[in-house]
């Protein structure tokens, strides 16, 4: 019981079925494939050399593995995130190396610590807290800085500039400057990698990509030219340490590895949820947290920085038939190993195939159908995620998060200060009722106004509420009843009882009884306790609107009889 609450991996892998096997270490291969010039590539968007994105791959996997709830998931290195710590980190460490990788332990293993935080005290719904739109335009704007950040390894030119303007500026700077067998290497490994699943899916372009790019520039000798290789690597496996801080400098990374760590975890649960839907299981979100956490930990200690679930080596599992966490584990192993055995061929790697994977990464987080989606149902939707896309390019990756979350929640506020609400009535033909505003040869009852309200009844935005159900009943010819439809109000707090009461006050001083009908409980429960308008049973609260209906159909026939 124990080990399937807290370590799924670990309890999936000691019921291993020796089915899973032969599919398992193929997937895992697959994956080592696509990971290895991957992470490479990601550790060139920060700055690192080669050897730190495979040290962010190693013990990572190993433990999300063990602990990780998902089948198909693969934790490692991420453009997106990787693109944040960037931000985060570059100003600080002022071109020192070694600060460089101290600040990047750190961020990591605070961002491993949120995590956990996050998912002992169940805060998983974080998941749920960037909208999709908000995301999409969070990932569109990461593909563009991605993308006009790599121009420089493409083309053959130095720049120290990061961000999608800067990168646009030095475009137009060094464009006469193009190192001309720079581009065509690079080119060729670009069209070589979008061309080749096409007609191979299951073939890594990746790594073909990168092999052949290798390959030709050292058969051609084209570092005689003034082609960048990517260098020496250093043999063998990451020392594990703590990194060293203080407070303060906590402090000021707090911000940073916060918004990392949402950013982060709604990646990666997007992702998980996924394939965890295709494939008939769940996943559990607060458990997720402590996953990701515990791995992005073992990031920070093995010389690695913020990984999170990588969606394009998951899809590479999938594709390969991958059936449990052993995938992971084979593929951490092959990494190790590559790193032991085959470190120094890891140094003839070309920079622009590299500048060419980060180029096909950003390229893929891109997603232009969804914004076609958004733009046909939901201008609002659209603009937010255009917005969210504009100031990730213009103010950075989290302030322009922030406005978007913001913009949204605002609307949000807005939509529940001034809701929906109809008048309701009945079409022959139709079964219940529908709304006068829709239906405007609708009939009603003589006297009764049957009127919904489409939100809680709170204090931001009882006075609407009053006025609008007074001015609905205003517009009645001779109006006996109000009868308020209330299933839209599922909370009810003192200011919105105080004003339910006031509008009784008002409506029965013009002769008018009001009465409720569908009252959700929390609601119902309020009333219960407060007493304010009466006893909660008819004629003040009816089970339906059809029973409230039939309850002043008596009533009116009642007075309609001659004395």
């Amino acid at each position: 019981m124990f080990l399937a609450r807290w370590l799924p991996g670990l309890s999936n892998l000691l019921k291993y079925r020796s089915a899973w096997l032969r599919p398992d270490i193929q997937a895992g291969l697959s994956v080592a494939a696509v990971q290895i010039p991957t992470a490479i590539a990601y550790a060139q968007i920060i700055g690192f050399p080669a050897q730190v994105g495979l040290y962010a791959c190693i013990l990572p996997m190993l433990i999300y593995a063990l602990v990780g709830s998902s089948r198909q998931l693969m934790v490692g290195p991420d453009a997106a995130t990787a693109a944040m710590v960037a931000a985060a980190i570059t100003p600080l460490a002022a071109g020192d190396p070694q600060r460089l990788l101290q600040l990047s332990m750190i961020v990591a293993v605070m961002v491993g610590l949120l995590s956990i935080v996050g998912g002992l005290v169940r805060a998983g719904f974080v998941a749920s807290f960037l909208s999709r739109p908000t995301l999409v335009g969070y990932l569109n704007g990461i593909g563009l800085s991605l993308i006009s950040g790599q121009l420089g390894k493409l083309l053959g030119y130095q720049t120290e500039t990061s961000g999608f303007l800067a990168g646009l500026l030095a475009l137009l700077r060094n464009l006469a400057s193009t190192h001309l067998p720079t581009l065509a290497l690079g080119s060729a490994t670009l069209l070589l990698m979008i061309l080749l699943p096409r007609r191979y899916p299951k073939v890594p372009g990746a790594l073909v990509g990168v092999f052949f790019a290798t390959l030709a520039s050292t058969l051609l000798g084209l570092d005689q030219y003034g082609v960048q290789l990517l260098g020496a690597v250093p043999q063998g496996l990451p020392e594990l340490s703590w990194p060293r801080t203080s407070f303060q400098e906590m402090g000021d990374l707090f911000r940073d590895a916060l918004g990392i760590t949402i950013v982060s975890f709604c990646s990666a649960m997007l992702t998980a949820r996924s394939f965890a839907a295709r494939h008939g299981y769940g996943v559990d979100a607060n458990h997720e947290l402590v996953a990701l956490g515990l791995a992005n930990i073992g990031a920070g200690v093995s010389q690695g920085f913020v990984i999170s679930g990588a969606d394009s080596r998951t899809a590479v599992n999938d594709m390969a038939g991958g059936q449990s966490q052993l995938v992971g584990v084979v593929a951490a192993l092959v990494i190790g190993l590559a790193l032991v055995l085959f470190s120094q061929p890891l140094g003839w790697i070309p920079l622009p195939a590299l500048g060419a994977v980060l180029l096909m990464a950003g390229w893929g987080l891109i997603d232009v159908s969804a914004l076609k989606g958004f733009w046909r149902l939901s201008r609002f939707e659209f603009s937010l995620c255009l917005l969210t896309t504009v100031g990730v390019l213009s103010v950075g990756v989290l302030p322009g998060i922030f406005v978007a979350i913001m913009i949204a929640l605002l609307r949000l506020l807005y939509l529940t200060y001034r809701p929906s609400d109809a008048v309701l009535g009945w079409v022959h033909g139709i079964d219940g009722q529908v709304e006068l505003s829709q239906y405007p040869n609708a009939h009603t009852l003589p006297g009764l106004v049957i009127y919904r309200f489409d939100a809680p009844l709170l204090f931001f935005n009882a006075d609407y509420f009053k006025q609008r159900l007074l001015q609905v009943v205003a517009a009645d010819e001779a109006p006996r009843a109000v009868l308020l439809n209330a299933e839209g109000m599922l909370n009810l707090d003192v200011s919105g009882l105080t004003t339910l009461h006031e509008v009784q006050q008002t409506l029965a001083a013009q002769n008018v009884h009001l009465s409720l009908a569908r009252v959700p409980g929390e609601t119902l429960a309020m009333l219960q306790r407060s007493g304010q308008l009466g006893e909660v049973k008819p004629p003040l609260v009816f089970s339906s609107v059809r029973a409230g209906v039939n309850a002043y159909r008596h009533w009116y026939h009642r007075q309609s009889k001659p004395d």
